[in-house]
């Protein structure tokens, strides 16, 4: 009886000594969890765990708690959708600015096109007046070339305003880059290729060839053979 005694007081010593250190070594624990996430943090839960995350949350089997994918996805979605109204209200914002700028290019173009050719067309106006009043005059033959001559001035005057200025011919060297030679006279008097006669005046602007001059040269066969 004594000897039982004696053994189930020895296993009640041990059970307190197991949980003795049972609870020590939990209290570690909880420590160290402590020390390790937080001095707030419950062991079982990890920092950054989907229970803390915000979005849809689920009670999975044994009582824990995970995200719904679904939810996530969906959330997902709904934000793609809304960027992509927005790009496609940023391209149709895009595309009438740029017609609208299109549009206003082609009618400065035009302004601009409209404006060059009533500066040209302006000064041969009077020209084209002139020239009508010439016709109905009733004079001589003698009066209306003076009339004509006139109104030739006149017209160069207008040339000159818009910087046409007609080729040198008679008196120059022949020069390929503003005559054209339609022909040519054999003479002694006249240095060789030296242009005698205008048979279609040539124009410049600025220095700009418009047209060549045709002419014809002189062609001496003495300075040749120099």
């Amino acid at each position: 009886m004594r000897m039982a005694d004696e053994q189930d007081g020895g296993m009640d010593d041990r059970m307190a000594e197991e949980t003795i250190v049972q609870d020590v070594e939990e209290t570690e624990l909880k420590d160290r969890w402590k020390h390790k996430n937080g001095k707030d943090a419950e062991p079982g839960r990890q920092a950054g765990d989907p229970a803390e995350a915000d979005g849809p949350q689920t009670v999975e089997a044994g009582g824990e708690v995970g995200v719904d994918p679904a939810g996530g996805l969906k959330a997902e979605l709904e934000q793609v959708r809304g960027e992509r109204d927005q790009l496609l209200d940023r391209l149709a914002r895009l595309q009438a600015e740029f017609e609208n700028t299109r549009k206003r290019e082609a009618k400065e173009r035009a302004d601009l096109r409209d404006y060059a050719v009533q500066s040209a067309v302006e000064p041969f106006l009077g020209v084209m007046d002139n020239f009508q009043l010439a016709l109905k005059s009733p004079g001589s033959l003698e009066q209306l070339r003076s009339g004509v001559e006139l109104i030739l001035k006149q017209m160069e005057e207008a040339l000159k305003g818009l910087h046409v200025q007609p080729v040198e011919t008679v008196g120059a060297m022949f020069d390929p880059r503003v005559h054209e030679a339609l022909g040519s006279v054999e003479t002694a008097e006249h240095p060789d290729h030296q242009v005698l006669e205008e048979i279609r005046r040539g124009y410049k602007i600025r220095d700009k060839l418009l047209r060549p001059a045709l002419v014809k040269i002189a062609s001496n066969s003495a300075v040749v053979s120099d």
